[in-house]
């Protein structure tokens, strides 16, 4: 529970939208089967089994919003950030499709976070295959549906986070002040990551550590310096390891896309906990600083933190910075958004 903490923001968990599945399924069957095919291939038979086993028992916690509420009660957390479970990226879906699809995400978890808006707080979907079309469904989130800002992956088909077709949607996010949430989804690994769960343990914190270092290195960061990026999994392997890419910045000419070292640029992003080592987590805040890190479950799945506060507790921080990591870096960094 809270233990005497102020207020708790738990800044990554996750909707389940079926019914959006199934308008994705009854319009591109086809696509649908060859990304399932994709997913057998990169995550191995013996994981997808576990997966369907472990959301199969989560279905009410991922639908239900009084089954969240009541989950929430338990953990000691006061509001919670909503956003789309990762399966609904469709990173493959043709233009309209993926518009559909972000257009009703939106619509749909806008609806679910109205059930409780008090504690409730929801991000949207764009279609990052797509990046003509993406300041147009930033906007259906944050302006037509009231979200407090959206989720993205990080890639999606042959856009990575550095494509230049992606600047009005940086610039266009940056002067909402809305919150992009970076959560990757699949790694482009595939076969090698196809057992041990390794698709899920190594290839989320390293498609983390790419998508950063794509934004960090071609300058995103310097052109748009009101970002408000949160980066989940705790931003992977790059907190751990940005001495490596300060010494690249310093030795090669190719990796001078940036007007500073890179590990300036943590302390300009925001990171969640989810991190399972507490070790890990003291590391975090001393690399990107207190301010900068934001509690996590990854709510309800497997993978996630059931007791966060317990988790938060086990670093040994300061009571200051935990009581900020707690909730209060979440809630200054809606507070202060630019209201468009």
């Amino acid at each position: 529970m809270s233990g005497g903490l102020n207020v708790i923001v738990d800044v990554h968990a996750h909707v389940l939208l079926p019914s959006l599945q199934a308008g994705v399924e009854q319009r591109a069957p086809e696509l649908v089967a060859e990304a399932a095919a994709l997913e057998l291939r990169r995550n191995g038979a013996e994981s997808l089994k576990v997966n369907g086993g472990m959301i199969g028992a989560r279905i009410q916690k991922l639908t239900d919003v009084r089954a969240r509420l009541a989950d929430m009660d338990e953990q000691g957390v006061h509001r919670q950030w909503v956003s789309a479970s990762p399966n609904h990226f469709y990173p493959w879906a043709p233009e309209g499709i993926a518009v559909w699809a972000a257009g009703e995400a939106n619509r749909l978890i806008a609806e679910h976070v109205a059930e409780a808006p008090d504690r409730l707080v929801g991000l949207g979907l764009v279609p990052l295959q797509h990046p003509e079309r993406i300041v147009e469904y930033l906007d259906d989130a944050v302006l037509g549906r009231g979200l407090a800002g959206v989720e993205i992956s990080s890639f999606a088909g042959d856009v990575e986070l550095s494509d230049s077709r992606l600047e009005p949607f940086w610039a266009r996010a940056a002067e909402l002040g809305c919150v992009v949430f970076l959560h990757p989804f699949g790694c482009s690994l595939d076969e090698r990551l196809d057992r041990f769960y390794l698709s899920n343990t190594v290839g989320q914190p390293t498609e983390n550590a790419v998508a950063l270092s794509h934004l960090i290195f071609s300058g995103v960061l310097d052109r748009h310096p009101g970002l408000r990026i949160v980066v989940a999994h705790g931003g992977g392997y790059l907190p751990l390891s940005i001495g490596r890419s300060d010494h690249a910045w310093k030795a090669r000419p190719e990796a001078r896309g940036c007007e500073h070292a890179p590990s300036t640029y943590l302390r300009r992003l925001w990171f969640d906990t989810v991190v399972h080592d507490p070790v890990a987590l003291r590391r975090l805040v001393e690399t990107v600083g207190g301010s900068r890190v934001l509690l996590g479950t990854d709510y309800p799945f497997d993978m996630g933190l059931d007791d966060p506060v317990a988790f938060l507790g086990s670093a040994s921080l300061p009571k200051e910075i935990v009581d900020r990591i707690a909730g209060g870096n979440a809630e200054q960094l809606l507070d202060t958004r630019v209201r468009a």
